[in-house]
């Protein structure tokens, strides 16, 4: 019903946004790492919109890009991920991380986003590597393609993560130092480079 919203922000906070368009103030939930992306109040602003209509409530949802938008909707066809999970998802990893750690059925880094229990994380990885490959096939080879580099950025990320930093800033660290070694093959060097970028 609604594709994006264009206006100027009002307020933010980590959960939602309020974004005036043609007189009217919407009240927008957001995930974290849109938050984060969000210019200062009375700064121009676009936003992709999911609209969520339950019996109960109606929701418009809003995330810095279409991508991440198309993921959350596609998340919300999983059954037990409602907008709450599929919202804390979108937040705390990024979708190329996220792509990997389905591949690599790595559901103990799932299994770290809130809200997102063991037999959640395995429901995930099942049903979202059939829509990722159907996915790709529209996409006609845009998507990620995964081999033994993308194992690797998952160890290095669990490593992060287990080490006490959050998701977001180890995807952050460890894409920093893909950038300046995009060759870097041993674990150890890349989590150390890594802890150095946090």
């Amino acid at each position: 019903m609604f594709e994006f919203i264009k206006g100027t922000l009002i307020e933010k906070t980590p959960i939602k946004a309020i974004v005036e368009a043609a007189g009217i103030g919407y009240r927008l939930s957001i995930p974290l790492n849109t938050y984060t992306r969000l210019p200062a109040p009375k700064s121009p602003v676009e936003l992709y919109l999911s609209h969520i209509v339950r019996e109960d409530s109606e929701a418009l949802y809003a995330f810095a890009t279409q991508e991440e938008r198309d993921l959350f909707e596609t998340l919300l066809t999983i059954s037990g991920i409602g907008p709450k999970t599929g919202i804390a998802i979108i937040g705390h990893i990024d979708i190329s991380s996220f792509q990997r750690a389905i591949a690599a059925s790595d559901t103990r880094l799932l299994s770290k986003i809130p809200g997102i229990g063991k037999k959640t994380a395995e429901r995930l990885v099942i049903e979202m590597r059939d829509k990722f490959k159907t996915y790709a096939k529209k996409e006609k080879g845009a998507a990620v393609t995964f081999g033994a580099g993308d194992i690797l950025l998952s160890d290095a990320l669990n490593a992060l993560i287990n080490l006490g930093y959050g998701p977001i800033d180890a995807q952050k660290a460890i894409a920093a130092v893909l950038e300046e070694k995009k060759d870097e093959t041993d674990l150890g060097r890349l989590i150390t480079a890594a802890l150095q970028k946090i």
